[in-house]
């Protein structure tokens, strides 16, 4: 699934690096606490959380994941976003639940494992 698609099955809304709305993703994972995504997320994905601040970032970047959504309408603050354009990583927001918006990307074929090579 490209980025563009989960925009769209989404209906999110797009804060930074639309430049990238073209590139695939593989996997996803809805989570709150970061320490989960550190010991549980593979590459190339989309983190859908809650939680706003910039550790959200940090931990993408660490996990080498390319897409955050921020669910329930929650908006990234500046240094969020600049953050996030500084390492390339598109951050949108949804009016969906967490529960929900993961719904709908799992029921589209966006699975929480990274597919094999």
């Amino acid at each position: 699934m490209k980025i563009k698609d989960l925009k769209e099955l989404l209906d999110a809304e797009v804060f930074c690096c639309e430049e990238n709305l073209g590139r695939q993703i593989d996997s996803a994972c809805g989570c709150d606490l970061m320490s989960d995504v550190l010991a549980y997320v593979k590459d190339q994905g989309a983190l859908l959380t809650g939680l706003v601040n910039p550790q959200v970032v940090r931990t993408a970047v660490m996990m080498d994941l390319i897409c955050i959504v921020f669910v329930r309408s929650k908006e990234p603050t500046e240094d969020i976003v600049e953050l996030a354009r500084e390492n390339g990583i598109v951050v949108m927001n949804t009016s969906k639940r967490l529960y929900e918006a993961c719904g709908i990307l799992y029921s589209n074929g966006l699975t929480g494992k990274v597919k094999n090579s």
